[in-house]
C-alpha cells in the first residue's frame, strides 16, 4: 500500500461550503477512486492558512490526482473551482508532500 499526502488551498471564507460538498460527494466519484486503487482518503484544512492537507493510500498505480482525464473528476473539478485555488482547466492547484516520518 502506498501513501500519498498533498496540499491545495482553500478559498477565504469556504470552510462549511467545502465540508458541505465533500459531504453529499457523488456516489460515481467514490467508485471511480475504490476502483482505481485509492482508499482511507482524509482531507484536513489549517484554518489559519485555508490549507488543505490531504491523504491517501493507494493499492494501485494512481492517486486520485491521476484521474483527471475522466468525465466524472472533471466535473468535480469544475465543480469545486469556485471555492479552491485551481489551474486553468479547474484541477486544484496541489503539491504533493514528502514523507519524513511513518509509524506503524
Amino acid at each position: 500500500m502506498k501513501r500519498f499526502g498533498f496540499k491545495m488551498k482553500l478559498c477565504p471564507g469556504c470552510r462549511e461550503e467545502y465540508k458541505k460538498r465533500h459531504n453529499e460527494i457523488w456516489p460515481e466519484l467514490v467508485e471511480l477512486l475504490k476502483s482505481n486503487g485509492i482508499g482511507n482518503y482524509s482531507i484536513f484544512l489549517d484554518e489559519e492558512t485555508n490549507t488543505l492537507f490531504a491523504y491517501q493510500e493507494q493499492s494501485g498505480e494512481s492517486s486520485s490526482q491521476d484521474l483527471g482525464a475522466t468525465e466524472v473528476v472533471k466535473r468535480w473539478w469544475n465543480y469545486m473551482a469556485d471555492i479552491m485555488e485551481t489551474n486553468p482547466d479547474n484541477s486544484p492547484v496541489t503539491k504533493p508532500l514528502d514523507p519524513v516520518f511513518y509509524m506503524e
